[in-house]
């Protein structure tokens, strides 16, 4: 195969690794045993810089001492990738002994003897993100110019993997800032319940956690635990903060606010998943809840986690209509309705939580997004 067939067959490779829209850690690892495999070498690294520090730290290692080099970090200034970083441009050296740049540190701290290696750095719009590095050729041979411009294509296919994923955490950093502030604004129209969206997002992450939902999942969650209320701004503020029992008509107004907050999430893509556990978090286990009456596992499983969160965050709170009751008390109700009005399997996994510390630790983390 020749040089321009190889770099097109490791694209094309990446390219699919990267269309199926993995970790970004583990999109790297995959990309950097790819690399080493196609150019028969004994080891390679992506190091990402760390621009406050002026170092360069092992993100993703191949070949061993991964462990070990995790906790290594590489000034700007020491080493060959090092220089390929502070001047922007790719080398290979095949004797690094006789390389005046060769940073002996590394294989002092692994083991590993560097005998030669290929470098390139990983830049988007000029700006330095890292460098990938790949060291000795298995075959005892000398790494070629074409396996330079195979590492420098790999480079700049993980530079650009690196920054969409920072434009895309960005994006989902501000997501989560405002629906942080609208679930505090819903939160603010009835003093007692001040924090609650907070308090259930902490408990329903926990739960899902335990029950080792996928990030994606707790993704989902974590959306709809923090906007599960947010159909309560179409109930009157009469209605929310009475202090005593309310009325059958009353009733009927409060239990629209699950379909009130779904149609507010309509016609937000991005809030799609989380739309149906607004709409559905007060369903019962046994079909006796609102608004469509749903049952068993025909609820989603998102929405019987914040079922059970917000049943434990209102029992402990203050409420309108009494003071907060204790910890004991809203894990006795759990039990006593477990399998009716809540999910066993994720009432149990809570009651766990709460009777092992975990979930009363998470009252005293600052912020719901932490969890």
């Amino acid at each position: 195969m020749n040089s321009d067939d190889k770099i097109a067959t490791l694209l094309s490779r990446i390219s699919d690794k990267v269309g199926l829209g993995s970790s970004l850690a583990g999109m790297h690892a995959q990309i950097v045993e790819m690399t080493r495999r196609t150019l028969k070498a004994s080891a390679s690294s992506v190091l990402l810089f760390d621009e406050p520090r002026r170092e360069l730290v092992f993100d993703v290692v191949d070949g061993g001492a991964e462990e070990t080099l995790k906790q290594f970090r590489l000034p700007i200034d020491s080493g060959i990738a090092g220089w390929v970083a502070r001047n922007s441009q790719a080398v290979v050296v095949n004797d690094v002994a006789k390389d005046r740049r060769f940073f002996q540190g590394v294989d002092h701290r692994t083991g590993f003897v560097t005998r030669s290696m290929i470098c390139a750095p990983m830049l988007a719009h000029r700006k330095l993100l890292g460098v990938i590095q790949v060291l000795n050729k298995t075959d005892g041979t000398d790494f070629s110019e074409d396996d330079l411009e195979t590492l420098k294509s790999v480079a700049s296919t993980v530079a650009m993997v690196i920054e969409n994923n920072l434009l895309r955490q960005s994006v989902i950093s501000e997501y989560r800032n405002t629906l942080a502030a609208l679930a505090a604004a819903i939160d603010a129209k009835d003093s007692y319940t001040r924090g609650h969206s907070e308090r259930v997002t902490r408990f329903a992450l926990l739960t899902g956690t335990l029950l080792r939902l996928p990030s994606e999942d707790l993704d989902t969650l974590e959306h709809g635990a923090l906007l599960h209320d947010v159909g309560k701004i179409g109930v009157p503020d009469g209605i929310l903060g009475k202090p005593g029992p309310l009325t059958s008509d009353e009733l009927v107004v409060l239990q629209k606010h699950p379909r009130i907050g779904a149609d507010i999430l309509k016609n937000i893509p991005f809030l799609a998943n989380a739309r149906e556990l607004v709409l559905h978090h007060h369903e019962e286990y046994d079909g006796t809840g609102y608004p469509d009456g749903l049952r068993g596992h025909d609820i989603p499983l998102g929405a019987r986690i914040l079922a059970v969160a917000d049943a434990f965050d209102s029992i402990t709170s203050d409420r309108a209509y009494r003071a907060a009751l204790g910890i004991q008390t809203a894990l006795n109700e759990l039990r006593l309705h477990s399998g009716s009005q809540f999910c066993p399997y994720v009432s149990e996994a809570f009651i766990a939580a709460v009777e092992t510390g975990a979930a009363v630790n998470s009252l005293d983390r600052p912020s719901a997004l932490q969890v």
